[in-house]
C-alpha cells in the first residue's frame, strides 16, 4: 500500500498507550511509513493532543481508564457532522471484547470503532492505520464539496437578487419616458438584451473579471452585421469587473440606441468612433471614447433625455467623475476617463 505523507492533506494519528514503550514502538512503526503521529503517555497530554483534532485515535487496552473515556467522549461530541473519527483498539487477546464494544459505542457515539488483538502484525496496524486515513480523506472531501455547494447557493442568491434589482430599475426608468406601450416593450426588451450580453461573457469568462473587448464585441455585433462596419472599435484588451463591465455594456446600449434614434447611425453614411485606451504616466488612467460622424446635424436637445442622463450618471459613478458630452454640429460625442483601478476586478 502507498504510504501517507506527514506533508499530505490527509490527518495524523493520536497513539494511547501507557504501558511499556508500546507508544514509542507504534509511533516509530507509523514514522517509518511517513505517518504523521503523535502518542500521548499521561492523561493530561490528552486534552491538549485532543484540541489538535487528531484524525485517527489508536488506543490499547491499558488507556481504556474512566477518565480517558470521558474525555474522548467530549471530543467526540465537538466533531462536525461529516467527521466520524475512526479509533482504533488493541485489546488483549483475553479480553470481553463484546462487552467492551458495547460500553464504547455507547460512550463514543459518532465514531468508528475498528478492534484488533493483539499481538498484531506491523503490516496489519500500519495497514488498518492508511485505510483510515484514506477514510478521513474522503470525509473531508464530502466536507468541502458540501461547503462549496452552500457558498455557490449564496453566491447565486446574491447574483439573482442584484440581477432582478437591475431589472427592475430598469423597467421603472425606461417606462418614466415611454410614450407608448410599443415604445416601453422595444427599449426594455433592448435594455434587457444589453443585461444579458454582459451576463453572459463573464460566465464564459468562468469567474468575477470579463474582457473588455468581448463585452464591447458582445454589445456593438447586432449592428455590424451584414459586412458593414457601421460602429468601428479599437482598444487594448483589458480586464474588468462584473459590475464594471455590465455598467459598461448598458451606457453603450443607450449610445446606440440614440445613435440610431437621432444620431450617425440614423443616417445610411453615418459611423461610430468607439476606442478605448490606458495612459501608464503616474497612476494608469482608462479613457473610454464615443464619437459620432456622418450623420444629421447634430442640435443639442432642450431636454436631456433617459440615455444621456443614465450614462452621465453611470460612468460618473464607475469612473468617479461625468462624462464628458457634447453634442456637436458634426456629431454627437461622449468622452469619459477616470483610475484604471475602478474598473479593474476587485482582489479579494
Amino acid at each position: 500500500m502507498k504510504s501517507v505523507s506527514v506533508e499530505s492533506e490527509l490527518d495524523w494519528v493520536l497513539v494511547l498507550a501507557p504501558f511499556r514503550k508500546d507508544a514509542d514502538y507504534i509511533a516509530a512503526l507509523l514514522r517509518e511509513q511517513k505517518v504523521a503521529v503523535k502518542a500521548a503517555k499521561a492523561d493530561e497530554d490528552l486534552i491538549s493532543h485532543l484540541a489538535l483534532s487528531p484524525g485517527i485515535i489508536a488506543i490499547t487496552h491499558e488507556a481504556l481508564n474512566p477518565e480517558v473515556v470521558l474525555r474522548i467522549a467530549a471530543h467526540l461530541a465537538q466533531q462536525p457532522d461529516w467527521s466520524e473519527v475512526p479509533i482504533i483498539i488493541l485489546l488483549e487477546r483475553a479480553a470481553p471484547i463484546a462487552r467492551i464494544r458495547s460500553q464504547l459505542e455507547r460512550a463514543w457515539p459518532g465514531s468508528r470503532l475498528l478492534f484488533h488483538t493483539r499481538p498484531i502484525t506491523p503490516m496489519e496496524l500500519v495497514n488498518a492505520i492508511q485505510s483510515n486515513l484514506l477514510v478521513r480523506l474522503r470525509q473531508r472531501q464530502v466536507r468541502d464539496s458540501i461547503e462549496r455547494e452552500r457558498e455557490l447557493r449564496l453566491e447565486l442568491n446574491h447574483r439573482v437578487k442584484n440581477i432582478l434589482a437591475s431589472v427592475s430599475s430598469i423597467f421603472q426608468m425606461t417606462k418614466r419616458r415611454a410614450a407608448s406601450v410599443e415604445e416601453l416593450a422595444t427599449d426594455f426588451t433592448g435594455r434587457l438584451q444589453a443585461l444579458s450580453n454582459v451576463h453572459s461573457a463573464v460566465f464564459d469568462a468562468g469567474g468575477e473579471q470579463v474582457s473588455l473587448a468581448a463585452v464591447v464585441s458582445l454589445t456593438v455585433s447586432p449592428y455590424n452585421s451584414g459586412g458593414a462596419s457601421r460602429i468601428e472599435v479599437g482598444g487594448p484588451d483589458v480586464a474588468v469587473g462584473r459590475e464594471a463591465g455590465t455598467t459598461i455594456a448598458l451606457c453603450l446600449h443607450e449610445l446606440i440606441t440614440n445613435a440610431i434614434k437621432y444620431g450617425a447611425l440614423s443616417h445610411p453614411d453615418g459611423k461610430v468612433e468607439l476606442t478605448w485606451a490606458i495612459a501608464e504616466a503616474g497612476i494608469p488612467e482608462f479613457s473610454l471614447s464615443w464619437v459620432e460622424m456622418g450623420g444629421p446635424i447634430v442640435h443639442e436637445p432642450t431636454r436631456q433625455g433617459y440615455g444621456t442622463r443614465y450614462v452621465r450618471s453611470a460612468l460618473g459613478s464607475l469612473l468617479g467623475s461625468p462624462p464628458d458630452i457634447s453634442f456637436a454640429p458634426t456629431g454627437f460625442r461622449c468622452l469619459a476617463s477616470g483610475a484604471l483601478s475602478r474598473i479593474e476586478p476587485k482582489v479579494e
